[in-house]
């Protein structure tokens, strides 16, 4: 099994997370310079994570983890955990825009409404995500939690939220830093 990545994707993390201790080869990207061409060989969504597993290829990190459930004989995600991925997703795709944004020289804090939106979606998702931390949804280590871990501790790491009203996050961030492989797999560690 091969994870075609960056380490410092919160996409790819929770592919590592997830991972665990399943024995497999990580190939660590440059997807905006040298190592682009691999990125566009081997996955024409252009998007990492990507897994090679046998003759099996997979492009997202949301497909490969339905695959890594099946592998390891996890139980089906419910509909609330679902949801919660969504949110997840949804609060980190808008938090790439932002990043890929302001690397690129745009001025993202103008008062343009997309990147009003997208700062709407997060902080919206956030509060919802907090309230569910608050009330135990996300005490147990599964995938869920794991997708929120990598986003937390990476909108954290990359400075894009202000966490006033929404501390509960980063204190639960907190309490998951001794979870299997977080510190492996920590993106300032690259």
């Amino acid at each position: 099994m091969k994870l075609l990545g960056s380490t410092t994707s919160p996409y790819v993390r929770r592919t590592r997370l997830l991972l665990g201790d399943i024995d497999y080869e990580f190939v660590n990207l440059d997807i905006y310079g040298e190592n682009r061409d691999v990125l566009r060989r081997n996955n024409p969504a252009l998007k990492i994570p990507m897994l090679i597993d046998g003759n099996q290829e997979i492009y997202d990190s949301r497909v490969i983890a339905r695959y890594l459930s099946e592998v390891q004989k996890l139980p089906a995600l419910s509909w609330d955990q679902e949801n919660q991925l969504t949110l997840i997703d949804a609060a980190n795709d808008s938090a790439v825009i932002l990043l890929l944004s302001e690397r690129s020289g745009i001025d993202t804090k103008s008062g343009a409404l997309f990147y009003e939106l997208q700062r709407e979606r997060i902080m919206t998702a956030m509060r919802t995500l907090s309230a569910m931390v608050e009330e135990g949804q996300f005490e147990h280590w599964h995938y869920p939690s794991i997708c929120l871990f990598s986003l937390i501790d990476w909108v954290y790491f990359r400075d894009l939220v202000d966490f006033s009203g929404v501390e509960s996050l980063i204190s639960w961030r907190d309490r998951m830093q001794n979870q299997p492989h977080v510190k492996a797999t920590d993106p300032r560690q690259s």
